[in-house]
This record gives structure tokens, sequence and C-alpha cells, in this order.
């Protein structure tokens, strides 16, 4: 069924690569134009991950002109609430309005147990994947209020969201916290007809999974790990026989729960996560 959001525009933070990129070519595919955001520099303490650039956002806004969609883009970090409000805000004025909200933006790092993580890792953690995702939807809640058109909002958690896992505890506290935003503002804008829901994917091959830090932490044991050394354990994590899904897995659950397919769907944790909420 195309045109799924046909006519409907999605901001999306985290955009220029990994499932940020893939969320905005799928939602284009289906219809929507994009706002873009994402912080295109390093973030102290994620040196093991390589950084988001602008060219990657340039090639983001490629890839959705590409599907005969508009785009508009900004370099913004999500901890910036006055820069995000400005990017939604200047994005609806080029672009119509807002329909859509996918919060995903976020970061991995530290890799300590949670009484040795450092204070400035923590911080960093909660800053971005909690208290980000909480000021994005803030900056595009006005918008849909004033269309009076209802919406959908969906935030990116992770099954690090439903349950726990050692060395990130850090980053399954921000993931549990985006659980509890995405309660929050399901039961305060449903009487307003905007839908609110997470995403809780395991492993993705993006970069921020795909780095040589998650790969020497699955496998300590050897020097310089590989994808090939790591995916044997990865497996183990999931009940289908997988290491880890692609970033458009992730996108087709955004899509849904973006589309009217879903008119009726708040308050949901949509796992995409190969059964590894079940063990």
């Amino acid at each position: 069924m195309p045109g799924r959001v046909e006519g409907k525009v999605a901001f999306i933070t985290g955009a220029a690569r990994g499932q940020g990129r893939s969320h905005a070519v799928r939602l284009a595919q289906e219809g929507a134009d994009i706002i873009a955001v994402d912080v295109c520099k390093p973030v102290s303490g994620t040196d093991l991950i390589a950084h988001s650039t602008p060219e990657d956002l340039a090639e983001t806004a490629e890839l959705v002109k590409a599907q005969g969609r508009r785009i508009v883009t900004a370099e913004v970090d999500v901890r910036d609430f006055d820069a995000l409000s400005a990017a939604v805000s200047g994005g609806v004025e080029e672009l119509g309005g807002l329909d859509i909200i996918v919060a995903n933006a976020g970061i991995g790092n530290g890799g300590q147990t949670l009484d040795q993580i450092s204070q400035q890792d923590w911080s960093t953690m909660i800053d971005i994947n909690l208290a980000g995702v909480w000021k994005s939807v803030k900056a595009g809640v006005p918008h849909l209020l004033a269309a009076g058109k209802g919406g959908s909002i969906i935030l990116t958690s992770s099954v690090g969201g439903l349950k726990a896992y050692p060395n990130t505890g850090h980053y399954v506290a921000a993931k549990h916290g985006v659980v509890g935003l995405m309660r929050g503002f399901a039961v305060e804008l449903g009487q307003h007809s905007i839908r609110v829901n997470s995403v809780h994917p395991t492993n993705v091959n993006t970069p921020m999974f795909m780095n040589k830090g998650t790969m020497k932490m699955f496998r300590p044991d050897l020097e310089d790990p590989t994808a090939e050394d790591f995916k044997p354990v990865a497996q183990f994590m999931h009940v289908l026989p997988i290491g880890w899904v692609e970033p458009e897995d992730i996108s087709n659950a955004v899509l849904f729960l973006a589309s009217d397919e879903a008119r009726y769907i708040t308050g949901l944790q949509m796992t995409v996560d190969g059964g590894s909420t079940l063990k």
C-alpha cells in the first residue's frame, strides 16, 4: 500500500545516518516530507563510535529528495532545546505543517558497571538519550496542537528499555526512562488525538552497534574481534537465529506507527527484537 503517510510532515532526530536516515527515507518513500536534524559532530565520551558529519546529513537529504519528497535539515544537538525548537519551527514554516515526530537520536558510551561509570558518562547519556527525547517532543508538540489534526509520536527506546544488561546500566536507565516519557505523553496528549508509542530494537546494523568497542565488549577474549567473531555471541541474545537486524526493520515499525493503520494504537512498546525479550 503506497502513500501510507502521503502529504504528512515528519520531524526526525538523529537523521544523518543509521536508523534515523532509514526512517527518513522510508517515510519519504510513503509520501512524507521530512524535517531532519543531527548533531553532525563529536560528542564527548563517545570516541569509540565514529560521529555523524554534515556530509552524512547532506546524503540523507539527497536520498529523501530522490524519493520525490522535500526535506529541511539542521545541525542540532538534542540537548539544546532552543535550537531544536527553531529547527522545527523553520521546517514547519517551509513544509507547511507537522504530523509525525520520531525522537530517534541517541548515543552509546561507557561500558563500566553502574558503580564504576563516570559522572560525565552518566550525565551525557541521560542528557541525550532521555532528556533529549523529551526536548525533541516538547519542540514539536506545539505544532501538532496548533494544527488540531492529531498526530503520531514515536520514541526510540531499546530492548534495554524493557530488560537489563550488564555494563550498560546508564543506557538501560535512560531507555527505561523513554518508556515513562512515552506513557506520560500518551496519557496527556490522547485527548488531542495524538498517539505516542515507543519502538524497542535489538542490536541494529548501524555505526552505534557495529563498532570496535561493542565488538570488544561482546568478545573480550579477542584482541581485535570482527563482526563475524561476535555474531555467534550476539545470536545468543535472540530466539530467532540472528545476531542483529537492519535499520529498515525498525523503519517499517516506525512507518506503521506513523500511519493511519495504527490510528487507535497508543502507549504501545513495540519490539523489533528477534525474540530477545523472551530470553
